[in-house]
């Protein structure tokens, strides 16, 4: 029986991790495995929207990833193109916001129509606000922020606020909870400069396999979390 869930993060973060692992135990080709994670995707989407996450974000393809075999690459690239051609209807259908952040530049240009294209059917929508890292690394944002505010030329100080509008998405709320799957317990370069004080999930189910209740899980272990922000606990 499940818990009445009383205290919900605003923003979650996912690191979907695990889809190539999930193909080697079934003795398929890592891009199956890929392929099975784009049905975890669909029903995490669901899920948040069932349990009112304002907003959700997901480590789509990351800086790194480029160091990985081309063809894979290329497949990873292609899978994200095609799936947000079919999903992108769907999703608005549903009043759902989609985003992105990372760097466009290296992106294949019919890629980059194709997410600007989706940015905009659905920017007025109201209800969950999913935005996919896509090209994204969290030293590269801050990098980018830097290169930003040296071109502004006019900023005597830096802060923490002004620092934000510099940012990829500067009105995306941190991060209160990152989930990574797979078993590994690292944040891997996603979302540095928002996660300082983010809870953090780590479950070894590997994605293709997570689930709405493997998601519902996270928020229960969120909901227990005693949040100080470095101060104490009221």
């Amino acid at each position: 029986m499940r818990k009445n869930l009383t205290i919900l993060p605003v923003h979650v973060g996912i690191i979907m991790d695990g889809n190539g692992r999930w193909a080697n135990k079934k003795n398929l080709p890592r891009i199956f495995g890929h392929k099975e994670g784009i049905k975890a995707v669909r029903r995490v989407v669901k899920a948040a929207k069932k349990f009112e996450i304002k907003y959700l974000t997901l480590y789509s393809f990351s800086t790194e990833n480029w160091k990985r075999p081309q063809e894979e690459v290329s497949f990873l690239l292609k899978l994200i193109e095609t799936r947000l051609i079919k999903e992108g209807n769907n999703l608005n259908k549903n009043n759902v916001k989609v985003d992105f952040i990372g760097k466009k530049e290296k992106l294949p240009k019919k890629l980059i129509e194709i997410m600007d294209r989706v940015r905009n059917l659905t920017k007025k929508n109201t209800g969950l606000t999913l935005i996919f890292a896509i090209n994204y690394g969290g030293r590269q944002e801050i990098l980018d922020a830097i290169e930003q505010i040296i071109k502004h030329g006019n900023i005597k100080k830096v802060e923490e606020e002004n620092f934000r509008n510099f940012l990829y998405l500067p009105s995306l709320p941190d991060p209160d909870l990152i989930v990574r799957t797979a078993g590994e317990k690292r944040i891997s370069n996603f979302l540095l400069w928002q996660s300082a004080y983010s809870e953090l999930y780590f479950t070894d189910v590997l994605w293709p396999d997570f689930d709405e209740e493997d998601f519902y899980k996270c928020l229960v272990s969120y909901q227990r979390r005693k949040r100080k922000f470095g101060g104490l606990v009221k």
